[in-house]
């Protein structure tokens, strides 16, 4: 009756549509797709067969890859299902059972020990040493310490990683042991919500994709228009409807770029290659150009701009003041005397921690732990705990906000062993006390130790009362100095009384920036990119880590806004405050949403990054989900549309260039394929209206389509990267693959050919009808000047140095010639053999066509 009411404990994915479906909605769904089958169709019905069978070849290649791309993605709902168990181990009636985990319902009794994944959200009763690994729900590494209290937070709905008592479903217990009662299943867990999420995202259409419908869109316009405008002409002419209609749709069919699916296709394919090189795999093909339209960037801190490794970066003590550690070692250390009080401080600290060295040499443990190890390392210290025997223990808990030993050292060694080493500067005097006594060592918030401190240590070994004078007012400030500046900060003392503690120090640490995150920050912000900073993280380690790196918001400052703000404002207050705001800081799956949502609504493109379970929902929903490759979940993985393999946040930089570069290099393809078609149009139309013979033959215009088509036209979609693109703003999601730029640049080349091509066929016509001579001139001069147009259709800022273009256009030039002086081929394109003199005038239309280019890319610059 129970489970009748809140439903099996499992998640159930909507029907997926059929694979034959799938496959036949890549035609339909694509304007582009639609329009070529429409020409492949007539072209079948004006005879031109072979026509009709190279488009239709060219759509199902392209459908193929699209759709073994999208079948590929889909598979990021059913990768949830993987982290809920198929068992668990529960109470009922009295009896400890095992039983599946999808007939859990509210009120059973559940225990878990290391290893298990909770089953479903569960109210904690018992717990021993009980450490959970929430990092798929929260994003944040370190385990949580649970424990039965309850949490008191006046009214206030408590987050998630404030949530002590309650496991949650899907996280994983690496510690300790307890039992608890289902409060939650299904879609009524928190895991539940996620999931819901997932589903309520909706896949969009890439900007490319919506460049490439619109300019299907006025491709079909300029066909009818063309079918109608060479009717209009034959009716003036008093030609048959019939036979002008044909001729009209013949000239439609052959000016739609039945080649630029396949170059699309074939461009961001080797954009994938070449981004698979540098680390950085994507998911869905279309993805790789929507990447240089990116306009704002939503990262994760930890792990992808931080390090993910805890660092000890500064040391406090009353005596010696604040020390940095890189000023302590290493080529630039400068010779300095480590105080008993410092020395003290790190023993400390070493006692307290429950990490190790591992086998072969490396710190392993929870990450604040191995940096107070670390910098025992760093500094040449060995580790005491060896020669300490340890009582008792108190491990750290979110309530109580301190962890301690007490114990006592072996009558025959002191306290920290101090091997000189010949290779630092730091002179470490020995330290010979030696202690039998039983004695508490404490770790923990500066507020928390301090209110058991009455005295402190100063550097010749005296301690000296701490009264609520100046002294203690100093270490606060000390503390709070550092906690501004993003470090986590942790305080020791001991003393043989809990209450009456001795201070010794502090110690500041953070996780640092990863290794040119900075630079490529500030490579995306030249580029008009606005880097955003997403954390669980607290509002002033945020802000620090982000000054660090230089995110600013578009205002030029860097401001921070927290979840309980954004929970507060409307989502249009938030529309409006989200383009000015740098770091979000405290934020839920939700919150991530509503960010990306907002950004969404400026009309932005937005990439987001994560690796948990929590982050899949808000990968899907931005434009672009980058996961890392490392520590990721297969959920995160599966949600995302590219993987970072190295998890580094730099690697986002080559990528952007990459999708930008793609891009330019379709506009540039499509430059040199619609001047192409404009300009065969053109001539045909201008000598129909003359009332002359037709310039070119068929053969001769079937030969400039596989020019237009072919490899020339399909070697510009792979100019190479350069420098200058990362300079250039993000586009618009609305832009069109068609700018006025790119009209100008296709009217110029067009112009170039038709007037060069007319010049050269209206000069060696010597009557009403052109001889087997004039037409040679005239079909070589388009092919020459056409061939000049596929080199100067590339980037503004590529050299002419790119291997495959001029290879395919020297290839272009050998095959046209030979058209003209192999005698076989002179009979199948009507061609006849061109003199010296033929030859000279061809190379000087070349040059005079080149030069043209040139200024104008000069003028383009």
């Amino acid at each position: 009756a129970i489970r009748a009411i809140h439903g099996p404990n499992e998640f159930e994915v909507d029907a997926k549509e059929s694979i034959l479906k799938k496959f036949l909605a890549q035609f339909y769904e694509s304007p582009l797709n639609l329009l070529l089958l429409g020409s492949a169709g007539i072209s079948l019905v004006v005879g031109n067969t072979d026509d009709a069978i190279s488009i239709t070849i060219a759509i199902i290649i392209v459908v193929t890859v699209g759709f073994i791309q999208e079948h590929r993605s889909e598979k990021s709902l059913a990768a949830l299902n993987k982290l809920v168990p198929h068992f668990c181990h529960l109470t009922r009636d009295g009896q400890p059972q095992t039983l599946l985990a999808n007939v859990l319902v509210p009120g059973d009794l559940v225990t878990f020990s290391v290893g298990d994944r909770i089953p479903a959200d569960i109210r904690i009763t018992k717990a021993n040493n009980l450490e959970i690994d929430e990092s798929t729900m929260t994003g944040e590494t370190k385990p949580v310490k649970k424990h039965t209290a309850p949490i008191i937070t006046n009214g206030r709905l408590p987050s998630i990683s404030e949530r002590a008592n309650i496991a949650l479903m899907g996280t994983l217990v690496k510690a300790g042991n307890g039992s608890g009662i289902v409060i939650g299943t299904g879609i009524a867990t928190e895991f539940g919500v996620v999931f819901g999420m997932m589903q309520e995202v909706e896949d969009r259409k890439t900007p490319l994709q919506l460049s490439m419908d619109e300019l299907a869109k006025k491709l079909s316009a300029i066909s009818f228009v063309v079918i109608g405008l060479i009717c209009l002409i034959g009716v003036w002419q008093k030609r048959g409807w019939l036979e002008m209609f044909t001729v009209g749709v013949s000239l439609a069919v052959a000016a739609i770029p039945e080649g630029l699916p396949i170059v699309v296709t074939v461009t961001l394919a080797l954009g994938v290659l070449r981004m698979s090189k540098r680390k950085a795999i994507v998911k869905k093909l279309h993805s790789v150009e929507t990447l240089g339209s990116v306009s704002v960037i939503c990262s994760d801190k930890t792990g992808t701009l931080t390090t993910n490794q805890m660092t000890v970066t500064q040391i406090f003590t009353i005596d010696d003041g604040s020390l940095e550690i890189d000023a302590l070692v290493g080529p630039n250390a400068t010779m300095f005397k480590l105080s008993e009080v410092i020395l003290k401080t790190l023993q400390i600290s070493n006692l307290c921690v429950n990490a190790y060295r591992n086998p072969d040499g490396v710190n392993v443990g929870p990450s604040t732990e191995v940096a107070l190890l670390n910098v025992l390392t760093l500094l040449g210290i060995e580790d005491c705990r060896t020669q300490f025997v340890r009582k008792s223990e108190i491990p750290f808990s979110s309530d109580a906000k301190y962890s301690s030993v007490t114990g006592s050292f072996n009558q025959d060694s002191t306290e920290i062993h101090q091997a000189y080493n010949h290779t630092s500067p730091i002179s470490r005097p020995p330290v010979s006390t030696i202690n039998d006594r039983e004695t508490c060592y404490i770790i923990g918030a500066p507020e928390v130790v301090l209110a058991r401190c009455k005295f402190y240590l100063k550097s010749d070994s005296i301690t000296m009362g701490l009264g609520e004078d100046s002294t203690r007012e100093r270490i606060i400030q000390e503390a709070e100095r550092m906690a501004k500046g993003g470090l986590r900060v942790l305080a020791m003392a001991y003393g043989f009384d809990f209450d009456h503690l001795i201070f010794t120090g502090l110690q500041g640490m953070t996780d640092p920036p990863r290794k040119g995150v900075s630079d490529s920050v500030a490579a995306l912000q030249r580029g008009g990119v606005q880097v955003v900073m997403i954390t669980g993280d607290s509002e002033f380690t945020a802000l620090a880590i982000s000054r660090q790196l230089g995110i600013r918001a578009n205002s030029g400052t860097t401001s921070c806004m927290t979840g309980q703000e954004i929970d507060q404002l409307t989502p249009r207050e938030l529309i409006d405050r989200v383009k000015n705001t740098s770091v979000f800081a405290r934020v839920t799956p939700r919150h991530k949403m509503s960010i990306i949502e907002a950004f969404q609504a400026h009309g932005l493109i937005v990439a987001m990054t994560g690796d948990g379970v929590n982050d899949a929902p808000a990968l899907r929903m931005a434009d672009i989900g980058i996961s890392m490759g490392k520590g990721a979940t297969d959920v995160a993985k599966e949600a995302a549309d590219l993987i970072l393999v190295d998890d580094n946040f730099s690697t986002i930089l080559p990528a952007i260039e990459e999708g930008k570069t793609i891009f330019y290099n379709i506009q540039n393809f499509l430059g040199f394929q619609l001047s192409t078609a404009v300009a065969a149009l053109s001539l045909i139309t201008i000598s129909t209206l003359l009332g002359l013979q037709a310039p070119l033959n068929a053969m001769q215009i079937l030969f400039i389509n596989i020019l237009m088509d072919g490899p020339p036209s399909q070697s510009l979609g792979v100019d190479p990267v350069h420098q200058a693109v990362m300079n250039r703003r993000p586009r618009s999601k609305n832009a069109a693959v068609l700018t006025t730029r790119l009209l100008y640049r296709i009217g110029f080349s067009a112009t170039m050919i038709i007037c060069c091509t007319l010049f050269i066929y209206l000069f060696n016509l010597e009557g009403p009808s052109a001889g087997s001579r004039d037409q040679t001139m005239t079909f070589s001069s388009f092919v020459f000047l056409d061939l000049v147009s596929a080199l100067q259709n590339r980037g503004l800022n590529v050299d002419l140095y790119n291997p495959i273009l001029l290879a395919t256009v020297s290839v272009s030039v050998l095959s046209q010639l030979g058209i003209v002086y192999l005698p076989f081929l002179q009979s199948v394109f009507q061609t006849q053999a061109l003199s010296f003199k033929d030859l000279l005038t061809l190379i000087g239309l070349v040059c005079f066509s080149f030069f043209g280019h040139e200024i104008r890319r000069r003028y383009e610059r």
